[in-house]
């Protein structure tokens, strides 16, 4: 039965894998800043003083919701989505809560990443996720050596809901199902032969398909406005909590672009990826080396060198600075404060001078996503656009409702 559950559990690590997962040791995308303004950005030189940081908790009074925000959201919420008033006040709720202005630019970028990731579903279905599962867990017989019909027949225990696994997973319909299956599996751990320290694979959920790492981390500096429902993973996969958690990820930090795409890119690819990738670039032009333009400009996986940190070191003579004042300001890249390093600000001034004219200070990061869930090639730029063009087709219907 070990070997079996083994393979059950790697099935759902395999099937339950995101397009891009922030790295385990990454530093956590807290909130650090004031929301962006109300009105799209004014032009504005590259290097701009940081906003003032945000306070570690919200005030103890809320603001009351104003009818000319709330006009906004409900703008932004599309007529056929399902409790419609529903949506509204959780994205009312979650803005006031969270101190971001409810204006048209955040209403219809909020509302533009929910039809995207879930088509305006709390709990969004995955197409055909018990053949995924199955599939999974076929490959991993396989590999094992072990009979599928074998594995069916072990997967015939009883769970603790009262069907058994395999009826669980035939009707598989969403990641909030697979993660009460995994936490069943866990609590039961020691009779199913699996280790006790098992960590949950499923990494994502809710309308937004929000990080629960994030979730969780995001609530321990910025209290949790609602009465917590057994847990925070438990609360991203509800639509308050995943409505709150993708609001707070997607808007509650200072992101230096002239366009709202490239928070959109943020979005998938991890915070601060577009100002990233377009420093990246910068740094390829000085160094003459090929770097991967991708927002990521440290290694997380491992301890070897990134090519952008052996970029970066090369240049140490050129940028007038040490090694160690180089680490020290590439340890920044997931925070505001990377924009004011002298790193980024040597490297711009000369890339900007090597070519004549001012380098972007923003790009799309160059990458593809990966999920047993995505059946064709897809990149975050594809995701970007995606959602941009909802998001404009927003703030249309949201200026014909003035």
């Amino acid at each position: 039965m070990r070997t079996i559950s083994l393979i059950l559990l790697c099935a759902l690590l395999a099937a339950c894998a995101g397009t891009r997962p922030l790295p385990s040791s990454a530093p956590a995308l807290l909130p650090e800043a004031a929301p962006p303004p109300a009105e799209p950005l004014p032009q504005q030189p590259a290097i701009v003083e940081p906003p003032p940081a945000a306070p570690a908790t919200p005030p103890v009074s809320q603001p009351k919701p104003q009818p000319a925000s709330r006009a906004f959201i409900a703008a932004a919420v599309p007529g056929s989505a399902r409790d419609r008033q529903g949506w509204i006040a959780d994205i009312d709720a979650a803005f006031r809560h969270l101190q971001i202005p409810a204006t048209a630019d955040n209403a219809c970028a909020l509302a533009a990443v929910i039809e995207q990731e879930s088509s305006w579903q709390a709990d969004p279905v995955v197409p055909g996720l018990p053949k995924i599962v199955w599939g999974k867990i076929e490959e991993r017989a396989h590999r094992y050596l072990v009979p599928l019909t074998v594995v069916k027949g072990a997967l015939l225990k009883t769970s603790p809901n009262g069907q058994s696994y395999k009826t669980r997973i035939d009707n598989l319909r969403t990641e909030r199902e697979m993660n009460l299956l995994y936490e069943d599996m866990s609590r039961e751990a020691q009779k199913l032969g699996l280790p006790l320290d098992m960590k949950n694979p499923i990494r994502t959920g809710g309308p937004m398909q929000v990080s629960v790492e994030f979730a969780e981390g995001h609530a321990r500096v910025w209290p949790y406005p609602y009465p917590v429902q057994g847990s925070i993973r438990h609360e991203v996969f509800s639509r308050r909590g995943g409505v709150y958690f993708g609001a707070a990820i997607l808007l509650q930090y200072p992101a230096p672009y002239q366009d709202m795409l490239y928070r959109f890119a943020d979005f998938n690819a991890g915070r601060y990826s577009s100002r990233n990738a377009a420093f990246q670039a910068a740094l390829s032009q000085l160094s003459g080396r090929k770097l991967a333009l991708d927002g990521d400009l440290l290694n997380y996986q491992d301890k070897a060198a990134s090519g952008s940190q052996q970029a970066a070191l090369s240049l140490s003579s050129r940028l007038g600075m040490s090694a160690a004042a180089i680490q020290r300001d590439l340890r920044l890249e997931k925070n505001a404060a990377f924009g004011q390093t002298p790193l980024y600000r040597q490297v711009f001034a000369l890339a900007d001078r090597q070519a004549g004219r001012a380098l972007p200070r923003e790009r799309m990061p160059q990458i593809d996503l990966k999920s047993p869930k995505i059946s064709r090639k897809l990149t975050t730029e594809w995701f970007a656009k995606r959602v941009d063009g909802r998001y404009r087709q927003c703030l249309a219907r949201a200026a014909g409702a003035r």
